[in-house]
């Protein structure tokens, strides 16, 4: 079992890279695009991670960070610097919204319970949890598909922990890959900028 596990981990590792080398992060988007479908995100219905559902359009006139997540990732630790940005920024106008997904590694394997208990008992977590979904491949649930194809920020997502940012007018500003630390430079620059338009 520990010669599979360690297969196991090896793919994951080498997929990531793959996926790494193919992902650029960008705060410069498809300006046009950005512009005929801002304010778009505000038209998904989720799902929260207690099974109720939830219309983004409660973050309008908020900055939100959108991030896919995983329990068994080894950027898993991002939830404490994700938690951080929220605790710091969300009296200012920022909202965190996960989205647990098990596509990359099969590192989000338990159910919303599961997750929710983990997100509370190992990161104390107070942003938004909603309910897993899919991020990429067949299934993509639409959300992630408008995110990858339709928001100016183009391309598949290509590990857990990759972030997108909308403005207070709903447009997606600025896209970070998984290693990009919610509090790192680049990420806070953007979000500082977000809130202050």
């Amino acid at each position: 079992m520990g010669k599979l596990s360690e297969r196991l981990t090896l793919a994951a590792a080498s997929a990531f890279f793959k996926a790494r080398r193919a992902f650029t992060p960008r705060t410069e988007n498809d300006p046009m695009q950005a512009e005929n479908t801002a304010g778009r995100i505000y038209d998904f219905e989720m799902k929260t991670i207690d099974g109720k559902p939830r219309k983004l359009s409660d973050y309008k006139g908020r900055a939100l960070l959108i991030v896919n997540t995983a329990s068994l990732c080894g950027f898993t630790p991002q939830y404490k610097d994700l938690e951080a940005l929220h605790r710091a920024y969300k009296d200012k106008g920022l909202s965190v919204a996960a989205f647990p997904a098990n596509e990359f590694g099969a590192q989000e394997p338990g159910s919303d319970a599961d997750i929710k208990k983990f997100c509370l008992t190992k990161y104390s977590v107070g942003f938004d949890l909603y309910s897993k979904i899919v991020v990429k491949g067949p299934g993509i649930h639409p959300l992630y598909g408008y995110l990858t194809k339709e928001s100016g920020f183009p391309g598949d997502i290509p590990w857990n922990f990759s972030k997108f940012l909308v403005d207070r007018s709903g447009k997606v500003v600025a896209r970070f890959g998984p290693e990009d630390d919610p509090l790192g430079k680049a990420v806070v620059a953007a979000v500082e900028k977000a809130l202050a338009a």
